[in-house]
C-alpha cells in the first residue's frame, strides 16, 4: 500500500532509518555470537556447570539495571548520542569474552556486556519509537527484523567457527573489527528528538507510569519467556521428547529465527492494513497454537511446524510493545513532555525483557521435571494467550497506520544524532 506523497520520508529521515536498521542488525549479531559460543566460553575459563547459571544469569539483570540507567540519562542527553556511546562498547565487551585468561576477567567482560546492552537495547528502541512517529507510519518491526537478520548472520558465523576450530579471540576480534567502525559511522545520521527546556518536569511520576505501562509490561515479559523457551529447550525437546537425531534438533531454533524474520519482514504491512490490535491477536493466537503443536507432535517433523508457527506469531508481539508504550506514552503527556515520557516508558518496558528471559528457562525446566516436558509447554502457551486480554492496551483506530490511516508527521525529531 502506497503511502500518501505528502508523507514520502525526507532523505533525513530515511538516512536515520537505514543507519537505525544497521545498529540492530549488528546488536543482533553479536548477541549471537555470545549465546551460540556459551560451551566454547565454559570451556576456555574452566567455567563448572555450577557456576554457568550464576554468569548467565548476571548479563541481563546488569542489563536491567543498564535499562534504568538510560531513562534517567536520557533525561540529560539524547538517546541517539547514548547509542553512539554503548554499542561499540558492547563490541569491544564481546572481544573481552573471548580475549580473557581466568574468571575475573570474563566476569568483568561479561558484566560490562551487561550493562552496556541494556543501555543499547533501551535507546535504540526509544530511537525506533521516536522515529516510527516522524514517519507517521509503522516501520518499528523492520527494525526488529533488522536484528533478526543479524541474529542469523551472527549464529551462521558463529557455527564456521566452530566448524574450522577457530579461537574465540580470531572469531570476535575481526567481528568487532568490521561493526565497530561501521556503527560509529552509522551514528552519525541517526535521527534524535529536540530536547524541550522543561519537559522532563511534564512527566508523570514513577507509580503513574507503571500503573499506565503495566498491561504492556506483562506481555512483554510473556513474550520472552516464550522466546526463552524455543532458544533453551527446542533442541533438547525435538530429542529428548519427540526422539529426534542430534543433528535434526539444532533446526527448530534455525527454523524459528528464520520464520521470526520473515514474519517481521512483512509485519508492518499488516499493522498498516489492520492495526497493531489486530496483528498482536493474530499473533498470539499463531503463537500459542505454535506451542499447542508442539506439545501433542508425536514426532520431530510435526514439532518443527509447531516451531515454525511460533516464530510467525511471537514476531510481532515485542515490537509492537515498544511501539504501544511510546505511543501512549507520548499521547497521554502531549508535544510538550511527550518524547521524554516516551522514552522513559520504553526504558522502563525494556527492563520486562530481561524478567522474561530469566524467568523463562527456569520456569519450563521446573515444570518439566515436576511434571512431564510436554506439559511444560502449555505453559508459555497459556501465558501467551493472556496477551489477547490486554490487546485493547496496543491502541485503537488512532494507532492504525497506512493508506486511508497514515499520521501526521510530528514535529519533534530534531537534527542527526552529529548535530549533538
Amino acid at each position: 500500500m502506497t503511502a500518501p506523497t505528502g508523507l514520502i520520508p525526507e532523505p533525513r529521515l530515511r538516512h536515520g532509518r537505514a543507519a537505525l536498521a544497521l545498529s540492530f542488525f549488528v546488536q543482533g549479531a553479536v548477541f549471537a555470537l555470545l549465546v551460540t559460543r556459551i560451551p566454547a566460553i565454559q570451556d576456555r575459563y574452566g567455567i563448572s556447570d555450577a557456576l554457568l547459571p550464576a554468569f548467565l544469569a548476571a548479563v541481563p539483570v546488569l542489563a536491567g539495571v543498564g535499562s534504568v540507567a538510560t531513562e534517567r540519562l536520557v533525561k540529560r542527553v539524547r538517546p541517539g548520542l547514548v547509542l553512539r556511546c554503548v554499542q561499540p562498547v558492547v563490541c569491544l565487551a564481546l572481544v573481552g569474552v573471548g580475549a580473557g585468561s581466568g574468571l575475573a576477567q570474563v566476569a568483568v567482560a561479561l558484566g560490562v556486556f551487561g550493562l552496556a546492552v541494556g543501555a543499547l537495547d533501551a535507546s535504540m528502541n526509544m530511537l525506533g519509537v521516536s522515529l516510527q512517529r516522524a514517519y507517521g507510519r509503522s516501520i518499528m518491526l523492520g527494525f526488529h527484523a533488522a536484528y533478526s537478520l543479524g541474529g542469523i548472520v551472527g549464529a551462521s558465523l558463529a557455527w564456521a567457527g566452530a566448524h574450522w576450530g577457530l579461537s574465540l579471540v580470531l572469531l570476535y576480534g575481526p567481528t568487532a573489527a568490521v561493526a565497530v567502525p561501521a556503527v560509529l559511522v552509522a551514528g552519525r545520521w541517526y535521527v534524535d528528538r529536540r530536547r524541550r527546556p522543561g519537559a522532563a518536569a511534564a512527566q508523570a511520576g514513577p507509580a503513574t507510569a507503571m500503573r499506565f505501562l503495566l498491561p504492556l509490561c506483562l506481555v512483554m515479559a510473556f513474550a520472552y519467556i516464550g522466546d526463552s523457551t524455543v532458544s533453551n529447550w527446542s533442541a533438547k525437546y525435538l530429542q529428548d521428547v519427540l526422539g529426534s537425531s542430534e543433528q535434526l534438533a539444532t533446526v527448530p531454533y534455525n527454523v524459528y529465527m528464520v520464520t521470526t524474520l520473515l514474519g517481521r519482514t512483512v509485519g508492518d504491512l499488516g499493522v498498516r492494513r489492520f492495526g497493531p490490535v489486530a496483528v498482536v491477536r493474530t499473533g498470539a493466537v499463531v503463537a500459542a497454537a505454535g506451542f499447542a503443536v508442539v506439545a501433542a507432535a508425536p514426532g520431530a517433523w510435526l514439532g518443527m511446524v509447531g516451531f515454525t508457527l511460533l516464530g510467525l506469531g511471537l514476531c510481532v508481539i515485542v515490537p509492537q510493545t515498544f511501539a504501544a508504550a511510546g505511543r501512549q506514552a507520548y499521547e497521554a503527556h502531549g508535544p510538550a513532555g511527550g518524547p521524554e515520557a516516551s522514552d522513559a516508558a520504553v526504558a522502563r518496558l525494556n527492563i520486562f525483557n530481561y524478567v522474561g528471559f530469566l524467568v523463562g528457562s527456569p520456569l519450563v525446566g521446573a515444570v518439566g521435571d515436576a511434571w512431564s516436558y510436554r506439559g511444560a509447554m502449555l505453559v508459555p502457551m497459556v501465558l501467551v494467550l493472556v496477551t489477547l486480554v490486554y490487546a485493547p492496551s496496543f491502541g485503537g483506530e488512532r494507532a492504525r497506520y497506512g493508506g486511508g490511516h497514515e499520521r501526521p508527521r510530528t514535529a519533534d525529531v530534531g537534527r542527526g544524532s552529529n548535530g549533538l
